[in-house]
C-alpha cells in the first residue's frame, strides 16, 4: 500500500470514527447533561393523615352529597418511552387545561367526566410539542379528549378519614376521536375539602389510530400512558 493511500485510509477511519462520536456522544451529552430529567410520575403528596381525618370529621364531610368541579391546580399528561440515537429517555407533558366535575349520590360516585384541552399539552421540547399538536394528536381536529364515567362508584368509610384508598373505575375515553371502555385503578383521598383522584391509562398507540410516534433518530414505543391527578372541589 502506498503512502498516499495509507494517509487516505487513515483519513476515512478518522472521519468515520468522528461520524461514530458524533451520533452517539451528543444524543449522550444532551440526555446526561444538557436535558432536565423526566419529571416524576403524578402521585398524592403525602399527608398527616391524622390530622386530615381530624380536619375532615370537624368540617363536617362526611356528607360528600353533591357536585364536584374540577380545581385549576389539576394536571393530565402523557409519558412516552424514547430511543434518541441509542439512549434511552422520556417524553412528558402535561397541562392544566382540564374542566369536568363529579356527582355523588347515596354514598356512590354515580357521575364524572373530565376533559383535556390537548393543544395545551406543553413538554421540555419545542420540537416533540410541534409534532405532537400535528401528526400525531392532530389537535387542531381533535381539539379534546375526554374521559366518561360508566359504572357508579361506591365510596368507602375511607373516603372521608383522609386516608389514601384504591378502586376500580370504568369509563368511556375519547382520545384522537376514538372512543374505547377503558378499566383504570384509581387512588383517591379527601383531604381539606378536596377529593385528589390519581391515576394512569396504558394508551397503545394503534389501537387508538395514533400514528407512530417515531421520527428520524428518535424511535418511540408502541404505547405510552395518560397520567392524571385530579382535585375536585365543592
Amino acid at each position: 500500500m502506498s503512502q498516499s493511500v495509507r494517509v487516505w485510509a487513515v483519513r476515512g477511519a478518522i472521519a468515520l470514527l468522528a461520524v461514530v462520536v458524533a451520533l452517539v456522544g451528543v444524543p449522550w451529552v444532551y440526555i446526561n447533561v444538557i436535558k432536565d430529567d423526566a419529571p416524576d410520575a403524578l402521585s398524592l403528596e403525602p399527608t398527616n393523615t391524622s390530622l386530615a381525618t381530624s380536619s375532615s370529621v370537624v368540617s363536617g364531610e362526611n356528607d360528600l352529597s353533591g357536585e364536584w368541579k374540577i380545581a385549576t391546580d389539576s394536571v393530565v399528561g402523557y409519558r412516552v418511552k424514547e430511543i434518541l440515537f441509542g439512549q434511552s429517555t422520556e417524553g412528558v407533558g402535561r397541562t392544566s387545561g382540564v374542566k369536568g366535575s363529579l356527582t355523588i349520590e347515596d354514598n356512590s360516585v354515580v357521575a364524572a367526566q373530565f376533559e383535556i384541552a390537548m393543544a395545551s399539552l406543553v413538554s421540555d421540547s419545542d420540537r416533540r410539542d410541534r409534532q405532537v399538536n400535528g401528526r400525531i394528536l392532530d389537535t387542531a381536529t381533535f381539539p379534546t379528549a375526554q374521559f366518561v364515567l360508566t359504572t357508579p362508584i361506591v365510596v368507602t368509610p375511607e373516603a372521608i378519614t383522609g386516608f389514601e384508598f384504591s378502586v376500580a373505575a370504568t369509563g368511556e375515553l375519547t382520545l384522537r376521536g376514538v372512543t374505547k371502555s377503558v378499566n383504570v385503578e384509581l387512588l383517591a383521598r379527601l383531604t381539606d375539602g378536596i377529593i385528589e383522584v390519581n391515576g394512569q391509562i396504558e394508551i397503545v398507540f394503534a389501537d387508538w389510530q395514533i400514528p407512530d410516534p417515531s421520527v428520524s433518530g428518535i424511535t418511540v414505543e408502541s404505547s405510552g400512558l395518560l397520567e392524571f391527578l385530579l382535585r375536585f372541589s365543592r
